[in-house]
């Protein structure tokens, strides 16, 4: 049988004293269960603590903020619906507008430098030609100015070889005729 502080004032007490007792025999238990339900209130009834949280929450989020947040969040949910139903659309169409004249262009130049690359190859052709053909022409005139020299040569030396014979019978002439005049 459990006991309420109302119920523990209600029991006779035995003996006649001026005292209140429970039924079990103890004295001023209502000073006690005072004390423990003081004690459960602190100890586990977190009730009014919540509640002063609960309070300050909804003070410090509806009053001080004046539904900022919720403003602010309306605010975004907006300029996201402007620009799902406004700026996008503008921002495709400006950009196949753009692309389409970038594709031209783009075009336009793969051409205007292919273009350019074969004149550039046909110039290196040509130049290639030109080399070659100057090169074989100087070969050519290489082997003559050889062969003119091979001629050269040989007319010189021939030269020499009767400029030697000169010499040789004119110092034999001289010879003698030192001979003669010193004998």
């Amino acid at each position: 049988m459990t006991l309420s502080p109302t119920k523990a004032e209600e029991l006779p007490v035995s003996g006649g004293s001026g005292k209140k007792r429970d039924p079990l025999g103890s004295v001023a238990i209502h000073p006690i269960l005072k004390d423990v339900g003081e004690i459960y209130s602190r100890l586990l009834d977190h009730r009014p603590v919540i509640q002063g949280e609960i309070r300050y929450f909804i003070k410090e989020f509806e009053e001080k903020r004046g539904f900022r947040e919720v403003r602010v969040l309306e605010n975004l949910k907006n300029t996201v619906f402007e620009a799902n139903d406004q700026t996008l659309p503008k921002c495709e169409e400006v950009m196949h507008d753009n692309l389409s004249e970038v594709l031209r262009r783009l075009q336009a130049s793969n051409e205007i430098t292919g273009r350019l690359q074969q004149r550039e190859q046909e110039e290196k052709q040509l130049q290639t030609q030109t080399l070659a053909a100057g090169e074989k022409q100087r070969i050519a005139q290489w082997e003559e100015f050889l062969k003119e020299q091979h001629s050269q040569k040989a007319v010189v030396d021939e030269e020499h070889a009767k400029a030697m014979e000169r010499l040789k019978e004119q110092y034999v002439i001289m010879e003698k005729d030192l001979t003669k005049r010193t004998l």
